[in-house]
């Protein structure tokens, strides 16, 4: 008999959604009839999720979801779990799917998001850099601290500590210099880019792309063959993911600067920042209180 494999699941759909809280009660009964566990947000715009539990299981659930009229064209990303990836299910009902501060200026109709980037998939990216070259501007649409161990090659890494911060970050001026240039907006899977990449087209942003199903999708076509570079951050028990063995190390020690992937929690109970420490710095206690100026609060919600 086949092994039934631990899995972890990511997605989103964009679609109109009239009663948050009826789908937040048939998603919660849902995942406890397969005994799931993860995160879901439910809101006006759509549904946002990543599930950990068996294949099997994981099956009937992308089955079940995609019955509901609006989210039968969701794009569901597939990696391997451990079975310890999430403590427990949380479903919950919000203004937005993405925390960026602007719920009412993003709309959503059957498609998705009116007037996001156009996607494109991993080999039409790779496409894109080789004809249009060094122009093609590759920006980051995660918190800055995922990039630190993995991003696209010579990609712009705005200086955010949560999703909400990129409206003001956009509208300071700092990356006015690239509106005329082709921008191609990526994150985790996908869903950060449908709202960053809509906030970027109305603030002037002439040529905007995003990666259709983000970083998850180029990572498994492509690997370490491609233009990404380093390991994948994952708002999970897992940390972070590497597509092939042949994945470079970029992070580095916060402390002695050596190269490391590995992230750990600081040691305040009040605090929710995490470390980049190599194996060696990660052994003394002193080294595991941050001394960063904000506190990530939000972390562990932020999915996709």
């Amino acid at each position: 008999m086949a092994k039934d494999l631990d899995k972890v699941i990511l997605y989103y759909g964009f679609a109109p959604v009239a009663d948050p809280e009826a789908v937040r009660l048939w998603q919660q009964s849902l995942c406890e009839s397969f005994n799931l566990k993860g995160r879901i947000i439910i809101s006006p715009h759509g549904i946002n999720g990543t599930l950990g539990g068996k294949m099997k299981d994981l099956k009937k659930y992308v089955k079940q979801t995609k019955m509901y009229k609006g989210f039968k064209k969701i794009d569901f990303k597939w990696s391997e779990g451990t079975g310890n990836d999430f403590p427990r299910l949380s479903v919950k009902v919000r203004p937005e799917l993405v925390a960026f501060g602007a719920p009412y200026e993003i709309e959503v109709d059957e498609n998705g998001v009116v007037g996001g980037g156009i996607h494109l998939k991993p080999q039409q990216v790779n496409k894109l850099v080789k004809e249009r070259g060094d122009d093609v501007v590759f920006f980051d649409g995660r918190n800055a601290f995922e990039a630190k161990v993995g991003r696209f090659r010579n990609a712009v890494v705005p200086d955010v500590v949560t999703s909400h911060d990129f409206v003001q970050e956009i509208e300071s001026g700092k990356y006015d210099h690239l509106k005329e240039k082709p921008v191609v907006t990526y994150c985790t899977g996908g869903i950060r880019c449908e709202i960053l990449s809509s906030v970027m087209k109305t603030r002037g942003f002439k040529e905007v792309y995003q990666i259709e199903g983000g970083i998850v999708r180029y990572g498994n076509k492509y690997g370490s063959r491609g233009l990404w570079e380093g390991s994948l951050y994952t708002f999970d028990g897992r940390m972070i993911i590497d597509f092939d063995d042949q994945s470079k190390v970029i992070g580095e020690c916060e402390k002695c600067g050596s190269s490391t992937k590995t992230f750990f929690n600081c040691g305040l109970a009040s605090c929710h920042e995490l470390i980049l420490l190599c194996e060696t710095c990660s052994k003394l206690d002193a080294n595991l209180t941050c001394t960063h100026e904000n506190l990530r609060t939000s972390n562990r919600e932020l999915i996709g």
